[in-house]
């Protein structure tokens, strides 16, 4: 998964949450989305795209705080 801007993914069928840590160290939980998204995430080309055009503001989220 080369990415200039995500370091790494993971997504929780079950709970249907997209975690996404970003090169920098943000790491986000996104709420709701759908497995056919993530699926998608994982094919696309360019992640950071995929993201800011198909995730963000379309999902709730958090923001976790950073670890020491």
């Amino acid at each position: 998964m080369p990415s200039t801007a995500i370091e790494h993914i993971s997504y929780d069928e079950a709970t249907r949450e997209l975690h996404i840590t970003y090169v920098g160290g943000g790491t986000y939980t996104y709420y709701g989305v759908p497995k056919q998204v993530y699926a998608a995430f994982r094919a696309a080309p360019s992640k950071g795209q995929f993201v800011n055009q198909f995730v963000k503001n379309r999902y709730d989220f958090r923001r976790h705080a950073r670890s020491a």
